[in-house]
């Protein structure tokens, strides 16, 4: 999880397509992200917490808001939050396209959002019921 800021040669910074932002707080976002890490490189996505200081300095949100979503800050600054991140992701891996389609239709869309909804709100208590740590990180 390097900062693009500390990137070694200006190909390491154009050839990241975005950076999946989790909450890295959250035992479940802290164990399933980081295993789709190789899996987001091949497409040129990097990951980072949240509460990684130049992710904060970059979105510039409040704690509150900042930690609601996964979000993807793709390269051209344009941010993504929740399910429209997993879209965007799913669109670029083969087999997740038929996932993404029927996600992007409108009253699947609807019934995607709100499950991602639901899970977001209750992550925390998913992290303790499967024995996945909360891990409290300092801003």
């Amino acid at each position: 999880m390097a900062d693009p800021s500390t990137a070694s040669t200006v190909a390491d910074v154009e050839s990241i397509a975005g950076w999946v932002l989790y909450d890295g707080g959250c035992g479940f976002c802290s164990w399933w992200v980081p295993r789709w890490e190789r899996t987001l490189a091949r497409r040129s996505f990097r990951i980072a917490s949240l509460q990684t200081p130049w992710v904060r300095e970059r979105v510039r949100m409040d704690d509150a808001e900042l930690l609601k979503d996964i979000r993807l800050l793709l390269a051209d600054g344009t941010r993504l939050d929740g399910a429209d991140v997993y879209r965007h992701v799913m669109r670029r891996i083969w087999w997740a396209r038929p996932v993404a389609f029927f996600a992007s239709l409108p009253g699947l869309r609807r019934l995607f959002d709100g499950g991602y909804r639901a899970f977001a709100r209750h992550r925390l208590g998913v992290s303790r019921a499967c024995g996945l740590p909360n891990h409290r990180l300092a801003p």
